[in-house]
């Protein structure tokens, strides 16, 4: 049975700073949403903030409005913010209190951990509550290294990698694993960031909770694992940050571990300099592709689109300028589906070349 969870997004909601509510919303996974708190966006519809299609998830002003709106007992506050420095404000820790005391578990995503915290523990068990840091990992002493059992596999592997962080790529490869579920395909997905494990993925870890040595390791564990449990036709990979950022090393570490044999790139045509460092310039689509094919001696075989701050028209003029640019297919799958994708993994992958449900 699902839970019932409430998301705390206060001014963030529908930004890139709020792609963990907004991710949930689009896909919620072992939850039912019922509010998002965002007093910024106070009476609008979630679903209409985001892709401007109504999905009745309101956004509220504050906690006791978010409970009001459900007529059944609420299990869990999600915090659904990511900030860039990862630790919360004051404000942000009265509300988990508030949260706590009105019967709440907590669902924790950022670096700072809530269960190492004396005051939160204290009070979770005052309020009889649990807390739970999704990005906390197991004891160091379970931790692995790169075995090499990554390159027995042959099950065919694909990520989508990115050429900047919060720009969609777990989204992408979740639709992706949808298409292919019904075309009669077998997926396993790897979550590698916060939102998939809160999602309810069975597969995966957050990434960037890890000392840089371990990350490869840890990654192959995940997909061998996967691979043996599920028997999957085709292994999905979740990309973090992008190959080319200065800041972030996660995608070295999945086209490592991953080894995958194919990439999806997931681009933001609009952003003109990277998220959170708005010093640095984006990089160029084709300096991202020849990067990814040469460090990770894999090919990349479709770019997907992030439509931030641009119109339907934009979208579809942007498809096809890249498509007779790169010689790639190209689409948003938010917007435009995700079939030129699909199609461009089957014909990559002869052991995919089967008879499927159309």
């Amino acid at each position: 049975m699902k839970k019932r969870a409430i998301i705390y997004c206060e001014n963030q909601f529908g930004s890139m700073d709020g792609k963990t509510a907004n991710g949930l919303v689009r896909e919620p996974g072992n939850y039912i949403i019922t509010a998002v708190i965002d007093s910024t966006k106070h009476g609008q519809d979630a679903g209409l903030v985001l892709d401007q299609k109504f999905n009745g998830i309101p956004i509220c002003k504050n906690l006791q409005e978010a409970l009001n709106h459900s007529k059944q007992k609420i299990d869990d506050f999600i915090l659904g913010i990511a900030p860039a420095d990862a630790f919360l404000k004051k404000k942000e820790r009265d509300v988990l209190i508030e949260a706590m005391k009105a019967g709440l578990n907590i669902i924790n995503p950022l670096q700072e951990f809530l269960t190492d915290d004396e005051e939160m523990v204290k009070i979770a068990q005052e309020c009889g509550v649990a807390i739970r840091d999704i990005r906390k990992p197991r004891p160091k002493k379970e931790w692995t290294l790169f075995t090499g059992e990554i390159l027995k596999i042959k099950t065919p592997i694909i990520t989508v990698l990115g050429t900047d962080g919060a720009v969609g790529k777990r989204t992408t490869a979740k639709v992706i694993e949808k298409a292919l579920q019904k075309k009669g395909y077998k997926p396993a997905f790897i979550a590698t960031g916060q939102t998939g494990l809160i999602q309810g993925a069975k597969y995966g870890f957050a990434m960037d909770a890890f000392p840089l040595q371990y990350l490869i390791g840890e990654l192959e564990r995940e997909i061998v694992r996967a691979n043996k449990i599920e028997n999957p036709d085709i292994i999905i990979v979740e990309g973090q940050g992008a190959l080319s950022h200065p800041a972030y090393a996660s995608s070295c570490a999945i086209l490592k571990g991953a080894r995958p044999q194919a990439v999806i790139l997931q681009h933001p045509p609009k952003r003109k300099v990277l998220g959170d460092f708005p010093f640095v310039e984006m990089p160029k689509v084709e300096d991202e592709i020849k990067l990814i094919e040469h460090y990770g001696n894999t090919k990349v075989i479709a770019i997907t689109l992030n439509h931030e701050e641009m119109t339907d028209q934009e979208i579809i003029e942007t498809i096809n300028e890249y498509e007779k640019k790169y010689r790639l297919p190209v689409t948003d799958v938010l917007k435009t589906g995700s079939d030129k994708v699909i199609d461009a993994i089957i014909h990559f992958f002869p052991s995919l070349k089967k008879a499927v449900v159309s």
